[in-house]
């Protein structure tokens, strides 16, 4: 019976043939241990040299690291093995021979591994990372397809920015100047007013020149828009639909979160509703924690965003930012229209904003004076006015971006590691 290591649970006592590559081994004598992958996850095969005989035993003691094979073999319970299951092997047959795999089970810099990261995702860390991740996706898209949202998928090359272009990657398109997609907001924007109800997923690109923990050059975002939905619904649907991803992770990703040695207690308080906190008292906040060389109207670094979120254990908002600080589509607060109805959302634990969203401007006069005060192209922005035209209506939106969320769920280091390629300031191989 051929199965995967996923599947072995549904045959103990049976022999079945996995098709694996060896990640390690050892070999104590007249027993070899077999460490095997195969995507769907780890196992430990067991040769015993008195059941399988000399030949077999030795074949089994020569297999190189990442050699790909078809182990033969019987599933044995086993309490101590993280999945809960062992193999007794019976049979190897190799498929092909690796010589010399780069990564070895010893320490390697960092550089090192980001020059091998098609091979470094095979690692047990790099493979709970991308299966946290991939839950992450899945529960996505379960949680807006349950809300009713549509998914709708933006372009990616644009040919105006919703946040100006000084951090985008212009091209040439044909003729004309285009730009790699930093946000597929302003689309969404005009999805909502057709739909309700919207939400996509896919690639965004800042040329920004970071090199902090938190940042990549390309990265992916989920952005969700909602007619007929004012700032306060709006921070709802964020706290439930992260409590929710969060939750999802807890329940279909114990085995990857017990390999990163997550501490999912500080996981499991993640649960609407969030706290929050106004620019304003954030700002006291931080001068009482001395952080004196901030002032009004400047933006929080990510020294004063750990440091507000370290007095949460949930991830905080932090409301009603200055007008200045934000791009020039968000909703002023009409009782104070020196800030606007917008919140970040920063996780626990030091990684910082995760979400950033806002009520959009549905007045027609306010979005051409705000096009205005901020000199962009109004002609490039035309369509993006004329949602505000014909049949304007309060509505709200936001981002999340992925790489951070997956980074925080996870406890990673650093985003690098939660992304099949990153693309960073430096990086453009593999």
């Amino acid at each position: 019976m051929k199965t995967t290591i996923g599947n072995v649970g549904q045959f103990v006592g049976q022999e079945v043939i996995i098709g694996a590559w060896l990640a390690n081994k050892r070999s104590s004598g007249k027993i070899a241990f077999l460490q095997l992958r195969d995507g769907t996850g780890f196992i430990q095969g067991v040769v015993v040299k008195s059941d399988v005989g000399e030949e077999i035993f030795q074949q089994a003691k020569n297999l190189t690291q990442e050699s790909s094979l078809y182990v033969t073999g019987v599933v044995q319970k086993d309490e101590r093995s993280p999945s809960g299951y062992e193999l007794t092997v019976t049979k190897v047959d190799v498929i092909h021979e690796a010589v010399d795999y780069p990564i070895t089970p010893k320490e390697h810099g960092t550089e090192f591994l980001m020059d091998h990261r098609h091979l470094w995702l095979r690692s047990k860390r790099q493979h709970a990372n991308m299966k946290i991740r991939n839950e992450i996706i899945r529960a996505t898209y379960e949680f807006f397809n349950k809300e009713g949202f549509v998914k709708v998928d933006p372009p990616i090359l644009t040919g105006s920015a919703p946040e100006g272009t000084s951090e985008l990657f212009a091209t040439k398109y044909f003729d004309e100047d285009a730009y790699l997609s930093q946000s597929g907001q302003l689309y969404m924007e005009a999805a909502a007013m057709a739909l309700g109800k919207v939400f996509s997923f896919g690639p965004t690109f800042r040329a920004e020149k970071s090199k902090t923990r938190r940042h990549l050059i390309e990265f992916w975002m989920i952005e969700p828009e909602m007619a007929f939905v004012e700032f306060e619904d709006n921070l709802e649907v964020q706290e439930q639909y992260v409590s929710y991803i969060v939750q999802s992770v807890l329940k279909n990703c114990e085995l990857e979160l017990k390999t990163l040695g997550r501490d999912t207690s500080v996981l499991e308080k993640i649960t609407a509703p969030f706290p929050r906190i106004s620019y304003d008292d954030a700002l006291k906040f931080l001068h009482e924690k001395g952080f004196d060389d901030i002032k009004w109207g400047d933006d929080f670094g990510a020294p004063h965003e750990t440091a507000i979120a370290e007095s949460y254990d949930k991830p905080v908002f932090i409301t009603h930012y200055p007008t200045s600080l934000k791009p020039f589509y968000m909703q002023p607060d009409q009782n104070n229209p020196d800030v606007v109805l917008c919140a970040d959302l920063i996780a626990p634990e030091g990684y910082g904003e995760i979400i950033g969203g806002s009520e959009r401007i549905h007045n027609l006069d306010l979005l051409e004076q705000r096009l205005k005060e901020h000199k962009l192209d109004e002609e490039a922005y035309k369509w993006y006015v004329e949602l505000r035209k014909y049949g304007s209506v309060p509505h709200s939106g936001f981002g999340l971006g992925l790489e951070r969320t997956v980074a925080w769920i996870s406890g990673a280091e650093h985003v690098r590691e939660t992304i099949p390629f990153p693309r960073l300031l430096n990086r453009l191989y593999p």
